[in-house]
């Protein structure tokens, strides 16, 4: 996704808005105009990540994450697949598990979890065959796991707010 044309879209309202100022607005303007392309650039990249949170609660246990490649970010949608231990049961019994990633209140809990090194080296393969990340597969197993155990559906997810989402990179 080319973020050029919003950008350059952003400076042309600004040079319309610094015209109604008369010569010195639009000598401001025209100054600004280098520092708010990477600046807009930025915020742009945090809307889009933001946004990618929000679908990907809502897809659970899809997801849908941004990456930059060449300074142009890209969405990456990963179908949910079902772990291997809800796979082998009949597909009538279980409807695909959705993430109990979040309680009933939408917040995350940190938790360490100490795996012996064939387990940890099987679920970054898992992760990686499924195009997510080893905590969203680490997730989906839980749920699906609890579901399995449970005969529910696990809790579904909530979107979070993602506002303290890092990014980081060069953005040309």
């Amino acid at each position: 996704m080319d973020l050029t044309r919003y950008v350059d879209e952003l400076q042309q309202q600004l040079g319309t808005a610094a015209a109604a100022g008369g010569d010195e607005a639009r000598e401001l303007a025209s100054r600004l105009t280098a520092p708010l392309d990477a600046a807009a650039r930025l915020v742009l990249l945090e809307a889009l990540s933001d946004a990618a949170g929000e679908i990907s609660a809502e897809l659970a246990p899809g997801s849908v994450d941004i990456r930059l490649r060449g300074g142009s970010p890209e969405f990456v949608v990963a179908v949910p697949t079902r772990p291997s231990a809800v796979a082998a049961a009949p597909e009538a019994d279980h409807a695909p598990a959705a993430p109990a990633a979040e309680a009933e209140g939408g917040a995350t809990t940190r938790t360490t979890l100490r795996l012996p090194d064939h387990l940890k080296t099987q679920a970054e393969t898992a992760a990686a065959r499924d195009g997510v990340s080893v905590n969203t597969w680490l997730v989906r197993a839980v749920a699906a796991a609890l579901e399995q155990s449970t005969g529910r559906p696990a809790a579904q997810a909530r979107p979070q707010q993602r506002g303290s989402g890092r990014v980081t990179g060069w953005v040309r």
